[in-house]
């Protein structure tokens, strides 16, 4: 007997990714609950011949068309019901679809979820987003940091690429993504580089970014920047960076005013997450925040709940915000999502500063943070913030609106 070979392709992947599996029911939270859920075009015509007695109907009732902007991969829709549960979840909150007819009818977005599928120079990465509880803690709880590995999987592995880019293309010749790697790279070694506090990392980052912007905008030129790299590898090597960053001033009233703004923003978008909602209300609480309070009231509660409470566990923790930075950068392709890389790190930033503002007010609340409180706001911050690009691109736009979309604005957000 002949033993078929099974075809493999190579994968990069953040380690905590080979340890991921879905633990079902025994989640805290539902990946099927408060979002869309799009069907592709081939598992809605398998859902259209079903003769399954028990899904036969709820394929009829409860999975439509896409009637606009329809393609392969978004051809149809499950209709969600009460409390935005999906149609096919069961009382103990698993999927009919694969309790009956097993994983391989189940939509590529159900499939896949949460992974996140890339395609660079032909080689895939997979990594995954942080709104799935038990990919947080893998990737979130592990001190010594996030690392890569290349490994290999079978050619017939289910998937569809979020984004796709060929950084030798020619049209690339003289853009920024003609060095993604070395940008890449180096970003991802300068938040790891814990010679350095997380918010000193972010700044000298920030800084980095601003000076390549300037060059670029200024003649166009994107070949300086592994010159510019290696300027600051050394600075940061050497310690260089330490006075500058010194010099940066704490504006925690202006911080907190920002930071509000951006989050009475989103709350006035309407939240379905009930867990991002208790998070919500606990950092609002948390920092003394009401709607007759003034931003000095606010800012002093704010540094208390900062002072007491956050930064005693921040200082031993630190590495749970370093390493969701990280992901973020490896899984969006950092920093090529934005029209001009400034706004990619912007972009960044906004993420870390709002999450900090959370945790901030939530440690206030609860007198303290744990893991399990870090987790569950970023878990639903992710669900709820971080899958809306309308709601970020909103964001950005308020920021440049009102001038808020520069460096030093940058670093009162992240500085302490």
């Amino acid at each position: 007997m002949i033993q078929e070979t099974v075809k493999t392709r190579p994968l990069l992947v953040p380690q905590y990714m080979t340890q991921f599996s879905c633990i079902g029911s025994a989640c805290e939270d539902s990946c099927c609950i408060g979002w869309r859920v799009n069907i592709d075009e081939d598992t809605y015509r398998k859902y259209k011949k079903s003769r399954d007695t028990e899904l036969k109907p709820l394929f009829g009732k409860n999975v439509t068309r896409q009637r606009s902007n329809t393609t392969s991969t978004s051809y149809a829709k499950i209709k969600m019901g009460n409390g935005g549960r999906c149609s096919f979840l069961s009382e103990e909150n698993l999927c009919k679809v694969q309790l009956n007819l097993g994983e391989e009818l189940l939509s590529n977005t159900c499939a896949i979820y949460p992974r996140t599928i890339n395609s660079i120079n032909g080689v895939i990465e997979k990594s995954a987003t942080m709104s799935c509880p038990e990919a947080a803690r893998l990737a979130l709880l592990n001190p010594k940091g996030i690392e890569f590995d290349e490994i290999e999987e079978s050619t017939n592995t289910r998937g569809f690429m979020v984004k796709q880019i060929e950084t030798e293309h020619s049209k690339y010749r003289n853009k920024p993504q003609k060095y993604f790697w070395e940008l890449r790279i180096f970003s991802i070694q300068v938040l790891q580089d814990r010679t350095y506090t997380l918010a000193e990392r972010l700044i000298i980052l920030g800084m980095f970014y601003q000076k390549i912007q300037e060059q670029i905008n200024k003649d166009g030129d994107v070949y300086a920047i592994p010159n510019e790299i290696a300027k600051f590898t050394n600075l940061m090597a050497n310690q260089g960076m330490k006075d500058l960053l010194v010099e940066i001033p704490v504006q925690l009233a202006v911080q907190m005013e920002l930071c509000k703004e951006l989050v009475d923003y989103r709350y006035g978008q309407g939240i379905n997450s009930q867990r991002y909602i208790e998070c919500l209300t606990e950092m609002l609480q948390g920092i003394q925040y009401t709607r007759e309070a003034t931003i000095e009231e606010v800012t002093e509660y704010y540094k208390k709940s900062l002072k007491e409470y956050y930064e005693p566990f921040m200082t031993e923790h630190e590495y749970i915000l370093e390493n969701y930075l990280v992901n973020y950068i490896f899984k969006n392709l950092f920093p090529l999502e934005q029209k001009t890389l400034f706004e990619d790190y912007i972009m960044l930033v906004i993420h870390y500063s709002l999450i900090k503002l959370h945790l901030i007010g939530m440690a206030g609340f609860h007198k303290g943070l744990t893991n399990d409180l870090v987790i569950k706001l970023i878990q639903s911050f992710a669900k709820t913030v971080e899958h809306n690009n309308t709601y970020l691109n909103k964001v950005l736009n308020l920021l440049k609106v009102n001038d808020f979309a520069t460096m030093p604005y940058m670093a009162i957000l992240v500085k302490n």
